[in-house]
């Protein structure tokens, strides 16, 4: 499930036009895409069944809809890279502070910002 919030540059692409569009019949995406990445229908539709596998996007009788907005996608995605590379939330804020003196506002805004998510 780790590689499910990763994608490649021309999926990245890929992923924008159809979250630009949707939601769009599977006719028009592949007229997107030849005219916006040079694709052949083969190639729209096979790395469109592969988003899909990564939960994604979905299509239900010939329209392409996303399952998870942008803005989930990317959140989930940064999410599982402070998580696969610094094992916790804590140890990321840690390296990214270090060296580093935040203001009074930066830490209120930190403050607050905690606050509303705890238990």
């Amino acid at each position: 499930m780790k590689d499910c919030y990763k994608l490649a540059d021309a999926e990245s692409r890929f992923a924008d036009i159809i979250w630009a569009n949707e939601p769009i019949s599977s006719t028009e995406l592949v007229k997107l895409c030849e005219k916006e990445l040079s694709w052949k229908k083969s190639t729209t539709y096979t790395v469109l069944k592969k988003l899909i596998g990564k939960g994604i996007f979905q299509n239900e009788k010939s329209i392409v809809s996303a399952k998870l907005t942008k803005e989930q996608f990317y959140g989930l995605q940064s999410q599982n890279y402070v998580t696969e590379t610094f094992g916790s939330l804590p140890r990321f804020l840690t390296a990214f502070f270090q060296g580093r003196k935040l203001s009074h506002k930066e830490v209120e805004e930190l403050r607050s910002y905690i606050d509303s998510f705890e238990e």
